[in-house]
C-alpha cells in the first residue's frame, strides 16, 4: 500500500540584499536588545541565513546604525540609541495605558493560578475511589465484628457467671491482702533503714537501691472504692452489678 504522502511544510523565503538588511535592522530596533548574529537568524526563523546575518550586522555597525561589542570571542550588536526616534508624549501615555492593562490581568491571572493551585493541591489531598473502597470495607468489617461482641449483652446474656465473679474476687482479696502484708514488712524496715538519714540522702539511696515508692496516682488508688474495702467478694461485685 502506497504511503500518504506528507504534507509540504511552509517554507520562510528567504531575503536577499536590501530586504534582508532592512529585515534585520528592523528586528534589532524593534527588540533594543544586543543580540549576537546567531540568535538573529534564529529569531527571524531562517528568513536571513546565519552567514549573511553576520555580515549584514557588522556592515549597519560600519554604517553607525547599531553598535558592535565584543565579548570575549562573542560579537554582540546593539540599535545605535542615537539614531532611534524620540517618543511621543501620547505614544508613552498609550504604552503606559498599555502596561497597567496586562499588569492588571496579569494580577488577576496570578490569583486565578493561586486558586486553581489550592483546589488542585486539595483534589490530590483527597482519597482516590480505589482507597474509599478499602477504607469502606474496613469500616463495615469493624462494625460488624462489634455488633457480632454487642449480641450477647443485647440478648440478656450475663457474660461473667456468679461462680467466675466469686473466683476473681477470691483472688482479689488474697493478693490484696499479699501486698498489703509485704508493703508494710518494707515500710518497717526502710523507715529503720532511712530514719538517721535526712530526707533528701534518703531519696538518693532509694535511687541507688532502684526503689520504686508510691507514686500521687498509687496513693489516689488506695484512696479509692477498690482499695478502702477488704470485704473480697464484696468489691468486684459490686462494681460488676
Amino acid at each position: 500500500m502506497a504511503s500518504k504522502p506528507k504534507a509540504a511544510e511552509a517554507k520562510v523565503p528567504v531575503l536577499k540584499g536590501q530586504e534582508a538588511e532592512d529585515k534585520v535592522l528592523e528586528y534589532i530596533k524593534r527588540m533594543n536588545r544586543p543580540f549576537g548574529a546567531v540568535d538573529v537568524a534564529a529569531n527571524l526563523k531562517g528568513a536571513v541565513p546565519k552567514t549573511a546575518t553576520q555580515k549584514i550586522l557588522v556592515a549597519l555597525a560600519d554604517k553607525g546604525e547599531l553598535v558592535q561589542k565584543t565579548y570575549g570571542k562573542t560579537t554582540f550588536f546593539v540599535a545605535n540609541q542615537d539614531k532611534l526616534g524620540d517618543v511621543s508624549s501620547e505614544k508613552l501615555a498609550d504604552q503606559e495605558k498599555e502596561y497597567k492593562s496586562i499588569e492588571e490581568e496579569n494580577k488577576a491571572l496570578a490569583a486565578d493560578v493561586r486558586a486553581l493551585s489550592t483546589e488542585l493541591a486539595k483534589l490530590r489531598a483527597a482519597p482516590t475511589d480505589a482507597a474509599l473502597a478499602v477504607s469502606l470495607e474496613g469500616a463495615i468489617s469493624a462494625t460488624e465484628k462489634a455488633r457480632q461482641r454487642l449480641a450477647p449483652l443485647q440478648a440478656g446474656t450475663p457474660l461473667v457467671s456468679a461462680a467466675e465473679l466469686g473466683e476473681l474476687d477470691a483472688e482479689w482479696t488474697r493478693w490484696r491482702g499479699e501486698w498489703v502484708r509485704r508493703k508494710k514488712i518494707f515500710t518497717t524496715f526502710w523507715q529503720l533503714a532511712t530514719d538517721p538519714l535526712p530526707p533528701q540522702d534518703a531519696n538518693d539511696l532509694a535511687d541507688d537501691l532502684g526503689v520504686d515508692l508510691d507514686t500521687p496516682e498509687h496513693a489516689a488508688l488506695e484512696r479509692g472504692p477498690v482499695c478502702a474495702s477488704t470485704g473480697g467478694a464484696g468489691v468486684l461485685g459490686k462494681r460488676r452489678r
